[in-house]
């Protein structure tokens, strides 16, 4: 799938022209509704840091980004509209969604035996250079000591979304430059 294609399938889940589990609940579809709405304010306003560009300008043979996802999934509203941004900046990264839950590869990409997402796979034509998610290191260890402290999930929900706006997408974008750099 092109990340248009999942724009137009958050835009089907939100009409409700798609009703497919889990998507026929309206709890859902108004975890998508937000998320739409988280990313395309990161598509409008995420700014990608000088250097980070430099490096992605430097990629010098094609890659494919496999991003594994979904509509509903908060740290995905976070973390794709950065990796669609920075994947931009060169012609040679090609950039596919895999649905998480629809014929995915997650199954080898597991978080502590859970299917957190996103996932991105970098690959060229002859390996796997690296595999990232499911969200920053900062945004992890937040959500960490929050459950040690015994917090309930709303109140998780909105530290870590206070960390994402705080952050503005650079801890996604160093950790992704870092990874391509140690290739």
């Amino acid at each position: 799938m092109t990340f248009q294609s999942y724009q137009e399938y958050f835009k089907a889940i939100t009409t409700q022209e798609l009703t497919i589990a889990p998507y026929d609940s309206e709890e859902y579809r108004e975890y998508v509704k937000m998320n739409e709405v988280r990313q395309n304010r990161w598509l409008k306003k995420g700014i990608i840091q000088t250097e980070c560009i430099d490096v992605i300008l430097s990629i010098s043979q094609p890659q494919d980004w496999i991003l594994i996802t979904e509509p509903w999934c908060g740290d995905a509203a976070q973390a794709v509209p950065f990796i669609i941004k920075l994947a931009s900046y060169n012609s040679l990264i090609k950039v596919s969604i895999q649905l998480r839950d629809s014929d995915s590869e997650i199954e080898k990409y597991l978080t502590h035996g859970s299917k957190s997402i996103p996932i991105l796979i970098v690959r060229t034509e002859d390996e796997e250079l690296f595999h990232w998610g499911s969200r920053p290191r900062g945004a992890q260890l937040l959500v960490d000591e929050l459950k040690n402290k015994q917090s309930d999930l709303d109140q998780i929900k909105e530290e870590l979304q206070k960390w994402y706006n705080q952050d503005a997408g650079n801890a996604i974008q160093h950790e992704l430059v870092d990874l391509l750099l140690a290739r």
